[in-house]
């Protein structure tokens, strides 16, 4: 990756929808190779998928919850079947294994309270070997980035 593809990818993340014309005028590419190199990125694997992001609250789906999980035992295969299960999830929007006092961070997205209940019954009660979770409840969502933060370009 070099500096022309890292500003293509900055372009991007910013709007993936930007048409490869303009993409290109932007980077300095004629538009051929500016194709060349987005289709490159998408065979290599730097661009893992494009996507809509939906606006959560015209889609009904604006309570954000962080849910801080901790696991009873500390065993590989339980955290793997927690793991899986909260993956299936589709209230789970991102998941992360963490050190600390706690073992998984969860990022939930549910329209109310009874489908959070709901999400709790079938995912974090469901697990027996789940000690104990916690909700944070988001008020508001300061800021919300899907961009990825690029490497340095290496010498």
């Amino acid at each position: 990756m070099d500096s022309l593809d890292r500003r293509i990818l900055d372009h991007l993340q910013q709007d993936a929808n930007i048409t490869n014309q303009t993409l290109a005028e932007r980077v300095g590419l004629s538009p051929s190779a500016c194709l060349k190199r987005v289709k490159r990125l998408h065979a290599s694997g730097i661009i893992d998928r494009v996507v809509a992001l939906l606006n959560p609250e015209a889609t009904g789906n604006s309570i954000y919850l962080i849910i801080e999980v901790t696991m009873e035992r500390d065993h590989k295969l339980m955290y793997k079947r927690f793991e899986d299960s909260a993956l299936a999830a589709r209230e789970v929007k991102q998941c992360y294994q963490v050190t600390g006092e706690s073992d998984f961070m969860l990022i939930v997205s549910v329209p109310d309270m009874q489908a959070y209940d709901r999400f709790c019954d079938a995912v974090l009660y469901a697990d027996d070997n789940m000690r104990k979770f916690r909700t944070l409840l988001s008020r508001k969502r300061s800021k919300f980035d899907t961009s990825t933060l690029l490497a340095p370009e290496k010498p």
